[in-house]
C-alpha cells in the first residue's frame, strides 16, 4: 500500500484512501447497514480533472506500466473499412434546435469479462459526470452492433411519434411516457430538464426503425450490451462537438486494448445535414516542438535534452531531440487533449523528474512579507473582544433578503445589497449589510445556552457602489450582540468604550468620539444611539426593537453594537 502510495505520488495522482465497501457503508449508514457488504480493498484515487484517459482501470494501469517503463507507448490505429462496408450515421436537419453534433466509432471483436465489462459502464458514467457536465454537453451511448444493422439516423420527432423498450424496461413507452416513469428515477430525472421543454426529442433509429437510444436520456433495451457482446457501436451526441470527440476518442482508446487486434478502432462515417462527410473517431496525433532550455530554466533543473524526451516518454508523450538537441519534437497522442500549450508538457517534464527532485533555491529577489494593515487590527481586535467576555462568531457573508429588510424593519432598496443573480436556496439571495442579523440567527441556535449570551463578530459587509470597478465594496465591521434577562445597554455602551480605547480614541468631539441619540427602525424608541468618530458616522448601538426579536425568534431582549473599523486602520 505504502509502496503504491509513493508510485501515485511520483506520478502527479493521490492516493485519497484505502477503504472496502463495507467500510464505506459502515461510516455512512452505520455497522448493522454494513453486514453482508464486500470487505474487497478500495482504492481511492484523486484523478486531475483534466486527465480523461486516467478515469478508468485501463487508462490508469497503461499510465503507470509506460511511467515505470514495463511497456511501450501504444500506437492507436483507426481502420477504415471499404466505401460500402462503414457503418454510416446519418444526422437531420431536425436535430438543429435540439443537439446538433454525433460521432460514432466501432470496437470490433472485443472480448468482455465481468470486470471489463464493469469497467466500461462506468467510465461512461465518470465522462457524463465530468466532461460531459451531467449530459449537456456529450450523451454517450454504447450498443450491440449485432443487434442492429445500419446505416443509422440522428433525428428529432415530437415526443408522441417516439416509442420504443427502455433499457432494462418489460414494455414498450412514448417519450412523454418516458420522461414520466423516471421522473422518480433517483439516477435520471437530473436529465430530464435537458430536452423536458423542447417541441422535438433527439432519437437515433437503425436502418430497420428500431430505437438505439433517445439521447440524452436513455438507451433502447433492444441493443443493450452485455458481457458476450461481440462488436460495440459508440455513439456521443451533444452541443459541444469538440467535447465529443474527446469522449468518443477516450472511450474507443481505453477498451480498444481487448479488440482481437489490441489498439485498433473501426472508423464510422457521420453524414451532416448538408451532404458532408467526416469520419470518426479523429484519432489524431499531433506534434509539438519544445525547447529543453526552457523546460530546464522554467523548472530550476539542469537535464540533458535526451534525458528530457526520456522523461517526457514516460508520461505517455513520446519525444526525440532533433536539430543538434536545441528541440525536442513531442507527440500528443488522442488521449491527451488536455495537452494544449508548451506549458503543459512543462508540467508533465516536472512530475516525471519529480517534484521532491527539483533543488530548493533562494529566490534573487528580495521582498519582506507583511500583513494587510486591516487584517492586522482586525486580528488585535478579536483577542481583546474575546479577552472582554465575548465569544467571536462565523456566520456566513450570504443571507436572505428578510433577514437584512424585513426583520429589521426596512425595505429592501434601501439596504442597497448586492442580489445573486440566480440563488439556489432562499437562505443565500443578498450579500449581508449588517452583521447583527448573522448573529442573531447564532443566539437563535443556541438558545439552550446559559445566559447571558455574548457575541461578536469582524468581518466583512458588502453594499452596492458605481463608482467602483465591480459596483459594490466590502467594509470591515465589528458587531457585538448581548442578549440576557435585562437589555444590557450600559454592556455595550462599555464595549464600544473598551473598544475606543483600544484604538487610541478618547471621547472628545473633535478629535475623539461621541454618541448622539438617533432613531433607527431596529431599535426600541429612545434606545438608539449613533457613534461618529474620525468626522464620521461609523455606526450605530443600542437596544433592539422587540419585533426585531420575535421575527428572529427570540425572547429575551437584546442589545446591539456596530461600527465600522476601516476609518482606524
Amino acid at each position: 500500500d505504502e509502496e503504491f502510495d509513493e508510485l501515485c505520488f511520483e506520478f502527479g495522482l493521490e492516493l485519497d484512501e484505502i477503504t472496502s465497501e463495507k467500510d464505506i457503508i459502515s461510516k455512512e449508514k452505520g455497522g448493522e447497514k454494513a453486514k453482508g457488504a464486500s470487505d474487497t480493498v478500495l482504492y481511492k484515487i484523486d484523478v486531475p480533472a483534466n486527465r480523461y484517459d486516467l478515469l478508468c482501470l485501463e487508462g490508469l494501469v497503461r499510465g503507470l506500466q509506460i511511467f515505470k517503463e514495463r511497456i511501450n507507448i501504444p500506437r492507436y490505429e483507426k481502420i477504415i473499412p471499404a466505401e460500402g462496408e462503414r457503418q454510416k450515421l446519418i444526422i437531420t436537419a431536425e436535430t438543429v434546435q435540439v443537439r446538433p453534433h454525433a460521432v460514432a466509432a466501432v470496437l470490433r471483436n472485443i472480448t468482455f469479462t465481468k470486470e471489463r465489462y464493469d469497467s466500461f459502464i462506468d467510465l461512461q458514467e465518470k465522462l457524463h459526470q465530468n466532461i460531459c457536465r451531467r449530459r449537456k454537453l456529450v450523451a454517450i451511448g454504447t450498443h450491440d452492433l449485432d443487434t442492429i444493422s445500419g446505416p443509422f439516423t440522428f433525428t428529432a420527432k415530437a415526443p408522441s411519434e417516439i416509442k420504443f423498450k427502455p433499457l432494462n424496461q418489460s414494455k414498450e413507452y412514448t417519450a412523454s411516457q418516458i420522461m414520466d416513469l423516471y421522473r422518480t428515477d433517483s439516477h435520471l430525472r437530473h436529465y430530464l430538464h435537458l430536452i423536458e421543454n423542447k417541441p422535438l426529442y433527439p432519437v437515433i433509429y437503425d436502418s430497420n426503425g428500431v430505437v438505439l437510444s433517445m439521447p440524452p436520456i436513455i438507451n433502447g433495451d433492444h441493443t443493450k450490451i452485455s458481457i458476450k457482446t461481440r462488436n460495440v457501436f459508440i455513439e456521443c451526441t451533444g452541443t459541444d462537438i469538440t467535447k465529443a470527440k474527446i469522449v468518443l476518442d477516450t472511450i474507443v482508446t481505453m477498451f480498444s486494448e481487448y479488440c482481437e487486434k489490441p489498439f485498433t478502432v473501426e472508423a464510422a462515417e457521420v453524414v451532416y445535414p448538408n451532404g458532408k462527410t467526416h469520419i470518426y473517431p479523429e484519432l489524431a496525433y499531433r506534434k509539438e516542438k519544445v525547447k529543453p532550455e526552457l523546460i530546464n530554466k522554467k523548472l530550476g533543473i539542469s537535464e540533458t535534452p535526451s534525458s528530457l524526451a526520456k522523461l517526457l516518454t514516460r508520461m505517455c508523450l513520446k519525444s526525440d531531440v532533433i536539430g543538434n538537441g536545441n528541440n525536442l519534437e513531442v507527440e500528443i497522442p488522442p488521449t491527451r487533449s488536455d495537452i494544449m500549450h508548451a506549458c503543459d508538457i512543462i508540467e508533465d517534464a516536472a512530475i516525471a523528474y519529480g517534484y521532491n527532485n527539483i533543488q530548493m533555491t533562494i529566490p534573487k529577489t528580495y521582498t519582506m512579507a507583511n500583513q494587510l494593515p486591516l487584517n492586522k487590527l482586525t486580528e488585535l481586535l478579536r483577542l481583546d473582544l474575546a479577552a472582554a467576555g465575548f465569544t467571536e462568531a462565523l456566520t456566513f457573508a450570504l443571507c436572505s433578503q428578510e433577514d437584512i429588510a424585513d426583520k429589521l424593519g426596512m425595505d429592501i432598496s434601501a439596504t442597497n445589497a448586492v442580489r445573486i443573480a440566480n440563488p439556489k436556496t432562499a437562505e443565500f439571495q443578498v450579500a449581508r449589510t449588517t452583521l447583527v442579523p448573522g448573529l442573531l440567527k447564532t443566539i437563535a441556535a443556541n438558545r439552550k445556552m446559559p445566559l447571558p449570551l455574548k457575541l461578536f463578530e469582524i468581518s466583512d459587509i458588502v453594499v452596492k457602489d458605481p463608482n467602483t470597478d465591480v459596483g459594490a465594496r466590502n467594509y470591515r465591521h465589528l458587531g457585538a450582540v448581548y442578549y440576557n434577562k435585562s437589555p444590557g445597554f450600559e454592556i455595550m455602551h462599555g464595549l464600544l468604550d473598551r473598544v475606543m480605547q483600544l484604538l487610541g480614541t478618547p471621547p472628545h468631539e473633535e478629535n475623539g468620539y461621541t454618541i448622539k441619540a438617533t432613531e433607527a427602525s431596529a431599535f426600541f424608541p429612545g434606545r438608539c444611539a449613533e457613534i461618529f468618530a474620525k468626522g464620521q458616522s461609523i455606526g450605530k448601538l443600542g437596544v433592539l426593537h422587540p419585533d426585531v426579536i420575535t421575527k428572529f425568534e427570540l425572547t429575551m431582549p437584546c442589545s446591539a453594537l456596530e461600527i465600522n473599523i476601516e476609518p482606524f486602520v
